[in-house]
């Protein structure tokens, strides 16, 4: 169960490319992000990447009309179909050239696959009981140039294809006898987008160069007329389900069918197109492409995207424009619609960038963007809630693990972020950067509240903060130099000279003010931050130093060299404990450019960051390879390596190259195609330009850049190539018995249970661990009786029951129970885990992980209704205030009244003595 780690998600990277689509309710996006697909719930704010991997970056995703089923296809054509309820792999397929687009028919029966000039319709899987996945059905050919684009007809009888050949193909998914095929031009560039009206045949393309046509057909889907074939075909049918049926009634509807179609025959005409309208985006000349559309046939919306990040919202046929606006400086690559047709989710491939917009409340529902380019550092706060990430783009971003998502972006970095940690509160980020500063960032106001900067401009290749969060340093890998700060006055308090060789890494001792550097000069010294920062050791390495860590309780050092090995040290006695060669556990791969061999070249590689478990009994490393290697310390030796990633689309992925690639002028990797996104190096006529004359096709090698292990033991992240990978433990490994014996069965334990005998349940219960077994015993257990079964409970399992309980502290709504679980335990015992503390110190993090969580979420939810209740309060006591100014107000008009009637009488009782 140690090791037992597995994939679990995949941070930083929200979109590279391919379409994206909404879930069946609307509520949740599936983006493709490389060789992986994520998962984005809008409604809980959660994400997720399904445990499945292609073997390229996938290209395009089709999804069943149920949103059960999901047809993912890479850039070679290898397809997978993928259940979405169960997260499993049903069947492989291969369609052996790369594919444009995949769309399933609206009843679910049927899907189209568009590969070169082709459009193949497959049978759709699982819908006759029985499993016979991708069955080809028809193949249609039409288009001179590769497909695009599909759509269906509402009915699914029809659908329509279009091309780089300015066409539109309009196919019969049926033998209809009036209608095999009909091309459609009127366009002068690309076919982006071709879309059928509700109910109808009638149809709008839209090209690149930004033009519409409105088509309108003669005819309506039910004059479509079945072929003399097709209809023997259904006859038959028809006649062999009224055999089993019975023989009674059979002629009589036979006869009718055939006489219905030979009337239908005699007046049948073939379908035919007339452009209704034609219009054009674009009309101030400010020309860019238009690179995608979507349309909602119920609203008749037509949303479109441009090179220029610029997106429109028209409402068809009239095309009255409802607005316009920009979502980014890049080019939209696709463009998607919710089932409701108010969210439109937008990718920008460039800038890795996903947004779903609220057209209606003009309004942000989900706006996430992952590093632009490569990330080069990640850490993990003191409770495991956030992980701090820095990339070569100079942006800080801080994740939430539970949910996945980015919740703060700092920009203030204007160069490559080398390194990134947190402060022991939690609530502070720093990160080194090569821009020659040292930002500290507040995670309550979300501000830069602090920078240090060295006397001479030095670019900061390696970062530490102290235990206390006083004390911030930094490392130069031009200079040489250590240089330390005050945080809390940003004063500048010394530069520590010595090293020989750039500063590769720092790490303080979680336990003493003692700082430990590695360089390359094949030394790591240790400072005493308390002695005038003098050295206090100086440990003497085989090679160049890259990386230092210190195990959680301080004990021991582990840096990894040049040459591969991984030397463990004693800081006290300043003596080396043990090694680790690991230079035959990274397996390298060999780039495509490569002249040696991936054994050749293996030689010369090492890893360049370690990281200890929380329990400190294992160590992570990882470098450039598509491995992590996990060692335990103790009996060093490997347990066990993960595979980053098996994504061909970086280089240095294979062993071997392969041997098609290579001709007699050499690789053909080496050939530069220009940029793949449609916008590279394209000029057709002299004097003409378009696009980016710099862009360049390139394969980025895989690497692994930075390790963390989570503080609560459950989950590590290492930043790579393809984005931050989280790894977590196995939670469906249920069965991990402990002292078991003969005697340990469910039935002895809902025995004792029922003899109310809870302490012997609960330690026969974690003796089989198993999970659900557990959770039954623990909530079985009267809530009065909490304090007496953690009392009378043995040492060995307090630590196990604590673990448990801050597992379900995660999940279970139950707060107050467990919650006086877990202070029951803690009151009790508290003395004898203070003394193993070292040891059960991620279990504790663990616990604290989940309590803050809740305490969050709760302090959110009672602020809330606490500010509404005194909304409420403040609104009825200015109503009661305003009824009691009404009333005031009307008892004075009353008494006005009574002194108007009064002096009416008098004054005519003065004129009438007058009169007399």
């Amino acid at each position: 169960m140690k090791f037992a780690y597995r994939f679990s998600n995949l941070l930083g990277a929200v979109y590279r490319q391919g379409n994206l689509n909404f879930s069946k309710d609307g509520n949740a996006v599936i983006s493709p992000v490389g060789n992986r697909i994520s998962i984005f719930d809008l409604k809980n704010n959660t994400s997720e990447t399904l445990p499945i991997s292609t073997t390229k970056n996938i290209t395009c995703v089709g999804i069943s009309p149920n949103g059960n089923l999901a047809i993912v296809v890479d850039e070679d054509g290898a397809a997978l179909l993928v259940s979405l309820v169960t997260r499993a792999i049903l069947h492989h397929f291969h369609f052996h050239k790369p594919v444009h687009s995949i769309s399933f028919s609206p009843d679910g029966r049927k899907f189209v696959v568009t590969k070169e000039n082709v459009a193949l319709m497959y049978h759709a899987p699982g819908k006759q009981r029985e499993f016979n996945a991708f069955v080809l059905d028809k193949s249609y050919y039409g288009p001179y140039d590769e497909t695009t684009c599909i759509d269906w007809t509402t009915d699914s009888k029809c659908f329509a294809v279009g091309s780089k050949d300015m066409s539109t193909w309009v196919f019969g998914a049926e033998r209809w006898a009036n209608l095999i095929y009909y091309s459609l031009g009127g366009h002068k560039d690309v076919i982006v987008g071709c879309f059928f009206e509700k109910d109808s045949l009638d149809l709008y393309t839209v090209s690149q160069d930004g033009t519409l046509c409105i088509w309108e057909s003669d005819t309506e889907p039910d004059g479509l007329v079945l072929s003399k074939k097709q209809l023997q075909r259904e006859e038959q049918e028809e006649d062999e389900e009224e055999e089993e049926e019975g023989m009674e009634g059979r002629e009589g509807e036979v006869i009718r069918g055939k006489a219905h179609t030979q009337k239908d025959k005699k007046h049948n005409k073939n379908v035919r197109y007339k452009q209704a309208s034609k219009h054009f985006f674009n009309k101030e000349g400010d020309f860019n492409n238009l690179t995608a559309a979507a349309f909602h046939k119920p609203t008749h919306i037509l949303v479109t995207g441009f090179a220029s990040g610029i997106f429109h919202l028209h409402e068809l046929p009239e095309f009255n424009l409802i607005h316009s606006l920009s979502i980014s400086d890049q080019r939209i690559a696709s463009v998607a619609i919710n089932s409701s047709g108010d969210w439109i989710g937008f990718g920008c491939s460039r800038m890795g960038q996903l947004l779903v917009w609220e057209w209606q409340s003009e309004s942000y529902v989900f706006k996430q963007q992952g590093h632009f380019n490569n990330m080069a550092s990640l850490a993990y706060s003191p409770d495991g809630q956030y992980i701090a990430t820095g990339g070569d783009d100079g942006k800080v971003k801080v994740w939430n693990t539970n949910s996945g998502l980015c919740f703060v972006t700092f920009t203030e970095h204007s160069s490559s972020v080398s390194q990134v940690t947190f402060t022991s509160s939690g609530m502070v980020v720093v990160s080194a950067s090569l821009d020659g500063t040292v930002r500290a960032f507040d995670l309550h106001r979300y501000r830069n509240f602090r920078t240090f900067t060295s006397p001479r401009p030095a670019q900061f290749s390696s970062l530490a903060v102290d235990v206390s969060g006083e004390l911030v340093s930094a490392g130069a890998q031009d200079s040489f130099e250590i240089f330390l700060w005050s945080m809390q006055t940003g004063r500048l308090l010394e530069v520590l000279g010595g090293h020989e060789g750039p500063v590769s890494s720092l790490c303080f001792s979680p336990v003493q003010s003692v700082l430990a550097s590695a360089s390359w000069d094949k030394t790591v010294r240790l400072w005493d931050m308390l002695d005038s920062w003098q050295v206090k050791e100086t440990l003497a390495l085989t090679s160049d130093g890259l990386a230092v860590t210190y195990r959680p309780d301080g004990e021991e050092l582990a840096v990894a060299t040049l040459n591969g090995e991984i030397s463990f040290w004693s800081p006290q006695s300043a003596a080396q404990t043990g090694s680790v060669s690991g230079r035959h556990d990274l397996e390298l791969g060999r780039k495509e450019t490569d002249k040696v061999t991936a054994k050749q070249t293996a030689k010369g590689k090492s890893f360049t960051c370690l990281c200890y478990s929380a329990d400190g009994e294992a160590i992570l490393a990882g470098g450039q390879s598509k491995f992590v290697c996990i060692y335990n310390v103790k009996e060093q030796m490997l347990m066990k390596k993960f595979e980053i990633s098996c994504n061909l689309s970086f280089d240095a992925m294979e062993e071997f190259l392969d041997r098609r690639k290579m001709t007699e002028f050499g690789s053909l990797a080496l050939v530069d195609d220009g940029a793949g996104d449609g916008e590279g190096v394209n000029i057709s006529l002299p004097g003409v330009r378009k696009g980016d004359m710099s862009s360049r096709h390139f394969k980025p090698e895989i690497r692994v850049s930075s390790l963390r292990f989570s503080p609560t033991g459950r989950s590590w992240a290492a930043t790579s190539t393809e984005g931050l990978l989280v790894y977590s433990l196995d939670g469906s490994m249920v069965f991990d018995p402990y002292d078991l014996d003969l005697d340990v069965t469910p039935e002895s334990i809902h025995k004792q249970l029922r003899l109310k005998e809870w302490t012997s349940a609960i330690v026969l219960a974690f003796r089989l661990n198993e999970r659900a077994l557990k959770q039954e015993v623990i909530e079985t257990v009267p809530h009065d009786q909490i304090g007496v079964v953690c009392g009378s409970l043995p040492d060995i399992y307090v630590e196990k029951l604590l673990g448990f309980i801050a597992s379900c502290l995660e999940t279970s709504g139950h707060l107050q129970f467990y919650m006086s679980w877990a202070q029951s335990l803690l009151m009790l015992h508290g003395q004898k885990l203070k003394n193993r503390s070292g040891a059960i110190l991620p279990t504790l993090q663990a616990l604290q992980k989940a309590i803050q969580r809740h305490y969050d979420s709760l302090s959110k939810l009672c602020d809330f209704n606490k500010y509404n209740i005194r909304y409420a309060v403040a609104l009825s006591k200015q109503r009661g205030v305003k009824r009691a100014a009404e009333e005031v107000e009307g008892e004075e008009e009353e008494e006005d009244e009574d002194d108007m009637s009064e002096e009416r009488s008098e004054a005519s009782l003065e004129e009438a003595e007058m009169i007399l």
